[in-house]
C-alpha cells in the first residue's frame, strides 16, 4: 500500500480536482485506488455506501475511482453551524457539536479515527490518494494538526504541494509554505504541482527553474485553467453557466448556512436556464422559480431570509404567477413553523416559517441518512428518478396529503393546491434528465421548444469531466517520476 497526499498553499489551490485527477488517471490504468481526506470543513456531503456520509468532494474522488463513497474515505466531517461552532461528524455518523476552541482541544482524539479509516482503507486498495485541508503553513493551527503534515508524519507518507497561479504569488505561496514546516515535514514534500495556468509556459519555465534550484525540489508539471469546468465543488457556490435567449429566469438565496447547493450544478449547465445565486444585500431579480436550497442551520437562514427582505419578494412572485421550489431545509422553511426543542442546529426554540404550505417541522437527533429512488409526479409530469436524503427534521401537516413524489411506496414532500409552491427532502432531483425537465416544466420552461426538450445527464456530465482531469494528467504531468514516487510499473498502462 503506498499514500500520496497532495497539499495546497491555500484554500480552493485545487487539491480536490488534483487528486480527483489522479485518482481517475490511476483507475483508467487499473490500479487498485482510493481517495482519503482526512479531514473536511464543508456543508456539501454525500450518503457513503455504509449509511454514513462525507464531503461532497470525497464523493466526487470516489466517482473518479470508480467506487462507491465510503465513511472511511472522510473520517472528519465538520458541519459550520455558527462562525464559531459545527457539527462534528466521525467515520460517517454524528458525534456531536462543538465549537472552535473545544474541537481544536479534541483534534488529538479525532486523530485516532483518522488513523483507523486510514489503516481500515489501506487493507483494502493499493494505492491512497490523501487531500489536505487548507495550508500547511498556517501555525496557529499546526498544534494536534490532523487536516496536514500531521497525517502525512503519521501516516509517514510522501507529500505534493499545489499552488493555484492565477491568484498571482505563486513562487511566495511555495516557497513560503516550505520555509513554515518543519525539517522531517519539508523532507517528505517530494515537489510541485503549479495549477490553472493561463499563457504561454514558455514565459514560466525561468521561473520553474528557479524554484527546482531555490529548493531542490522539482515540479511536476504545470496543469492549465480549465475553462468550463463545472465539477462538484466542496463549498465555494459556483456561478452560472451560459444560457440562450429565452432562457427560464431561476434564482437562489444564498444563504449563511447553506448546504447541498450542487443540487443546482446541473442547472448551470442547462442552455435553457439563467440561474443566479443571490448574495446578502444584493437587489433579488424577477424571477419565474424562485429555489430555496438546504441548509445546515435552518431557523438561522430562515431569519436571514426575513432580513434580506425575501418573504415579501416571494409572495409579489407568487402574485405574478411565479413558482418556488424548496429542497430539505428549503421545503421545511416553506411550512408554518420550525421547531429545534433540543437545540439540535443552534439554539433551542421554534422560527416562523414563510407559512406557504401547511406543515411544520420538527428537529429530532437521529439524522435520516440514505440514498432513495423514486418517481417524482408534479404538473402533468411523471418521471423517474434517483436521490439521498440528509436530515434531522421531521414534518408534519395538511400539506403532505399532496406529495410530489412516492419513494418506495412512501409519499414525499409536497405541492400547493394551486399548483404554484413545492417542495421536497431529496437531494439530487435535478441530476437525472427526466426529473430535471418535469420541474423545469412545472416552473415554466415551454415543452415546445428546442430549450424545453433539453436537459442535463449529469451523471453522465460528471464522468466526463473526470475523463477530462486525466487527460491533462496525463498530457502536462511527469507520469514516469509519479509512476517512481508511487512505485508501479512503467507499463502499468499496458495493464
Amino acid at each position: 500500500m503506498t499514500t500520496l497526499m497532495i497539499q495546497g498553499t491555500t484554500s480552493d489551490a485545487g487539491k480536490t480536482t488534483v487528486v480527483a485527477a489522479l485518482c481517475r488517471w490511476l483507475a483508467r490504468q487499473g490500479v487498485s485506488v482510493a481517495p482519503f481526506k482526512p479531514q473536511n470543513m464543508a456543508l456539501n456531503s454525500a450518503v457513503t455506501v455504509d449509511g454514513g456520509e462525507v464531503g461532497r468532494s470525497t464523493a466526487l474522488q470516489a466517482l473518479a475511482c470508480g467506487l462507491e463513497p465510503h465513511s472511511d474515505m472522510n473520517p472528519v466531517l465538520l458541519k459550520p453551524q455558527s462562525d464559531r461552532g459545527a457539527q462534528v461528524i466521525l467515520r460517517g455518523r454524528v458525534h456531536g457539536n462543538m465549537d472552535a476552541l473545544d474541537y481544536h482541544a479534541y483534534k488529538a482524539q479525532a486523530m485516532t479515527s483518522v488513523m483507523e479509516a486510514w489503516r481500515a482503507l489501506s487493507a483494502r486498495y493499493d494505492v491512497i490518494i490523501a487531500e489536505g485541508a487548507g495550508s500547511p503553513a498556517e501555525i496557529n493551527l499546526r498544534t494536534n494538526d490532523i487536516a496536514n503534515m500531521g497525517f502525512a508524519e503519521a501516516a509517514d507518507c510522501a507529500v505534493l504541494l499545489v499552488g493555484d497561479i492565477d491568484k498571482g504569488g505563486v513562487f511566495a505561496q511555495l516557497v513560503g509554505t516550505l520555509e513554515l514546516v518543519s525539517d522531517s515535514e519539508r523532507v517528505r514534500t517530494k515537489g510541485y504541482i503549479i495549477n490553472r495556468f493561463r499563457g504561454d509556459k514558455a514565459l514560466l519555465d525561468p521561473g520553474l527553474d528557479w524554484l527546482t534550484e531555490r529548493t531542490g525540489k522539482p515540479v511536476l508539471g504545470v496543469l492549465p485553467y480549465l475553462h468550463g469546468l463545472v465539477i462538484d465543488a466542496e463549498d465555494s457556490v459556483g456561478t452560472s453557466g451560459s444560457s440562450e435567449a429565452g432562457a427560464l429566469n431561476v434564482i437562489v438565496p444564498v444563504l449563511p448556512r447553506i448546504s447541498n447547493h450542487n443540487d443546482f450544478d446541473p442547472l448551470r449547465l442547462h442552455p435553457g436556464v439563467n440561474l443566479q445565486f443571490i448574495g446578502p444585500d444584493q437587489p433579488i431579480p424577477p424571477a419565474d422559480l424562485i429555489l430555496l436550497p438546504g441548509s445546515k442551520s435552518t431557523r438561522h437562514d430562515m431569519a436571514w431570509l426575513r432580513a434580506q427582505g425575501w418573504p415579501a419578494v416571494i409572495q409579489k412572485h407568487l402574485r405574478y404567477g411565479g413558482k418556488v421550489f424548496g429542497i430539505c431545509g428549503g421545503f421545511q422553511m416553506l411550512g408554518i413553523e420550525i421547531e429545534d426543542p433540543d437545540g439540535l442546529e443552534g439554539e433551542a426554540g421554534s422560527t416562523e416559517g414563510l407559512g406557504l404550505l401547511d406543515i411544520t417541522t420538527r428537529m429530532v437527533a437521529g439524522k435520516q441518512l440514505k440514498d432513495v429512488s423514486g418517481t417524482l409526479t408534479i404538473g402533468l409530469e411523471r418521471a423517474g428518478f434517483t436521490g439521498y436524503e440528509m436530515h434531522n427534521g421531521v414534518t408534519t401537516g395538511a400539506a403532505l396529503a399532496s406529495p410530489i413524489a412516492i419513494l418506495d411506496g412512501k409519499p414525499d414532500g409536497a405541492i400547493s393546491d394551486d399548483g404554484q409552491i413545492a417542495g421536497t427532502y431529496i437531494h439530487g432531483i435535478f441530476d437525472q434528465p427526466e426529473a430535471c425537465r418535469a420541474i423545469l416544466h412545472w416552473a415554466g420552461l415551454g415543452t415546445d421548444t428546442k430549450l424545453g426538450g433539453a436537459a442535463v445527464n449529469y451523471q453522465q456530465h460528471r464522468q466526463q469531466q473526470l475523463d477530462r482531469l486525466a487527460d491533462l494528467v496525463e498530457e502536462h504531468l511527469d507520469t514516469d517520476w509519479l509512476r517512481n514516487l508511487l512505485g508501479l510499473s512503467h507499463n502499468t498502462a499496458d495493464q
